[in-house]
């Protein structure tokens, strides 16, 4: 996101935007890709809710986010553009807290990848996580990738 500094991150986690709502999809391409036409959209806040519920030295993806809100709320898919967006506001959120902080160095993309998005950036992410014992690996050539190493065996369930 740009202009970090200017923005109120708060304010963004706690507007709902009209959310949680669904949406039938009618693509195919995209049914066929996400097992199903009916699409979840959570607020904001929902995902800072589960984001705090991650203990420390655990980890959580933001596709096992929104797998379980799919599951809880009777719909084939969470939306994911507006997950990564959410992700990243509750990040970003906690960060301009004084307190009360969520533990958003814990919610991992993909495959356990570091989120670049995040506070600071993936060396800020990098040092909480291995604060808490894990160890980051990096991947690829040119544009590196950070990765929390065996992270399925971290994984907390929610």
């Amino acid at each position: 996101m740009a202009n970090e500094d200017k923005k109120d991150f708060n304010a963004m986690l706690n507007d709902s935007k009209d959310m949680p709502k669904f949406q039938t999809i009618t693509d195919e391409k995209s049914i066929e890709k996400y097992g199903g036409d009916k699409m979840y959209f959570a607020p904001p806040i929902d995902y800072d809710k589960v984001m705090r519920l991650v203990p420390y030295g655990k980890l959580l993806t933001i596709g096992a986010i929104r797998e379980y809100f799919a599951e809880q709320n009777g719909a084939d898919f969470t939306e994911p553009i507006t997950a990564g967006i959410f992700v990243s506001i509750a990040a970003w959120a906690s960060f301009q807290r004084k307190d009360d902080k969520t533990p958003y160095w814990r919610t991992l993309k993909a495959n356990g990848e570091l989120n670049a998005k995040y506070p600071g950036g993936i060396e800020a992410q990098k040092k909480m996580l291995e604060e808490e014992g894990h160890a980051i690996i990096q991947k690829g050539r040119k544009n590196f990738r950070y990765y929390v190493k065996d992270y399925e065996q971290s994984l907390f369930t929610i």
